[in-house]
């Protein structure tokens, strides 16, 4: 979806540098597995011993091995793709898009771990479980070995599976009725990419967002939400007709636009103005309560690495300067509906270690302000609501996304999609098209404040543990092929 981009050339060079660089990922895990890890007690065997032979010589040594040491291969396998994915949410500023736990995202039960582990302990019992299935199949092939063989290979991952999805279903299946509901009126005005970078269109831009908005007010919801990006180069008429707009209907706003500030800090060589992509709180009255600034920028997107150093690659993307970051959560306050959210922006609802920070101990509600108009009508829509849907199940907090194209919903704490759909030029409904749709959102019993769940407090204990196992099983392994290869350089 990365060549939906309405830029080829910083289109197909993004996506063939990171389709590239996360394909390292899964290589360097089958290396690390069969390389690196005690596969064998067996005094003197290595792993490179078996090249060169066929499968049959490979079966019968997995065969010699212990059962103990079996187990232990299988449990390190899984620990080391956590310990992979840990490093693919932080290296160069971090991409955590589509762990592989997140590919359970619709089996509810399975993914409710996640308030404990978070999306890593969903990745975890899936490698956990696909390489005891495949150790119990190679097992089964070998030849004299019973065919029972398998079950005992299959036992202990079976019963943390059990485990897991018995908590789970004692999750989802434990509702009740919210004590408090906000009723959000979202917009989607499924503005094309290519017309947010052409100032000419603004005033195209404001009038249809103002008119699909009109019509949610009619619905009296208690806010009103525009996604990241909704509002253009704003003139004092233009603002006045936003101010005109909320007054009569009593209802508090949320919008995503740039913000500038000028620059303070002293001695700095940067321009007078620092730019943000920001959220912004407006009261009934439509004065500014909060902003919040977006913390993680999109590389490319939102800022160019080394361009000081190497500036043709601004010819390669849509900016030509760079946004600053943000440097905290800015809750925003409700005192009307007495309830608080915290605001995300963009690509910011991926990265679990960030959320957590935002899910503190009074927030009602997460909100996501995104603008996935530049992929098209393309998966990358879903595939970003299944990533957002572990940090509902995370921090045990209802999440609502606004969208400019896709997907605009809201996902409930166990992490359950409610998607909106909106009706198309052909009469179908999809969740591309332009519209509005309201939801009730439950909130927290007033003057409540409810326990933060294990990953909300301890974040990443379960990916941090799996790194440090890993790096234990791997230096010896290491080492002892070092000493190897300097004593291969002395007999030389």
């Amino acid at each position: 979806w990365l060549l939906f981009i309405p830029f080829p050339a910083g289109a197909i060079a993004g996506w063939l540098a990171l389709s590239a660089y996360c394909a390292l990922y899964p290589a360097v895990w089958v290396w690390l597995s069969w390389h690196c890890f005690p596969l064998n007690p067996l005094k003197g065997w290595d792993a490179t011993e078996t090249r060169g032979q066929g499968w049959t010589a490979i079966l019968e040594r997995f065969s010699a091995m212990g059962w103990w040491h079996r187990q232990w291969w299988v449990l390190s396998a899984a620990l080391l793709w956590v310990a992979l994915e840990m490093v693919l949410a932080r290296f160069l500023s971090g991409f955590p898009w589509n762990f592989l736990g997140v590919s359970q995202y619709r089996l509810l039960p399975l993914i409710q771990i996640a308030e404990f582990t978070g999306v890593y302990g969903v990745s975890f019992l899936v490698v956990y479980f696909s390489t005891s299935l495949v150790l119990a199949v190679c097992l089964f092939l070998n030849h004299g070995r019973p065919s029972w063989s398998w079950s005992k290979e299959m036992a202990p991952c079976l019963m943390v599976l059990v485990a897991a999805l018995s908590f789970g279903m004692q999750q989802v299946g434990t509702t009740r009725e919210p004590d408090r509901t906000l009723k959000a009126a979202l917009v989607q005005p499924s503005i094309p990419q290519t017309l947010i970078f052409n100032p000419e269109k603004d005033a195209q831009r404001f009038k249809k967002i103002l008119r699909i908005s009109r019509q949610a007010l009619e619905t009296n919801p208690d806010l009103l939400i525009w996604p990241e990006a909704s509002l253009p180069s704003l003139r004092q008429e233009d603002y006045q007709k936003l101010v005109e707009m909320l007054r009569p209907n009593n209802a508090w706003m949320i919008l995503g636009a740039d913000h500038v500030q000028r620059n303070r800090r002293r001695g700095s060589r940067s321009k007078d103005y620092r730019y943000y992509n920001a959220g912004f709180l407006l009261n009934a009255d439509g004065k500014l309560v909060e902003i919040y600034h977006k913390q993680r920028l999109v590389i490319f997107g939102e800022y160019i690495p080394f361009s000081d150093w190497l500036p043709f690659l601004k010819h390669l993307t849509p900016i030509q300067a760079s946004f600053s970051s943000g440097k905290r959560p800015v809750p925003f306050h409700l005192p009307h509906l007495n309830a608080k959210t915290s605001p995300l922006i963009c690509f910011e609802d991926l990265f679990p270690q960030l959320v957590r920070q935002h899910a503190q101990p009074d927030i009602d509600f997460l909100l996501n302000l995104t603008n996935d108009g530049w992929f098209g009508n393309s998966s990358a829509q879903w595939q970003h609501g299944a990533n957002a849907a572990f940090r509902a199940v995370e921090n045990r907090l209802p999440l609502v996304r606004c969208t400019n194209n896709g997907l605009t919903c809201w996902i409930d704490r166990r992490g359950a999609l409610h998607p909106a759909y909106f009706e198309s030029d052909t009469g179908n409904k999809d969740i591309h098209s332009a519209g509005f749709e309201t939801f009730q959102i439950p909130l927290k019993k007033e003057g409540h404040t409810a326990s933060p769940t294990l990953y909300t407090r301890y974040g990443d204990w379960f990916g941090w543990m799996a790194c440090a196992i890993t790096l234990l099983n791997i230096l010896p392994g290491a080492v002892r092929r070092f000493r190897q290869g300097q004593g291969e350089g002395h007999d030389r």
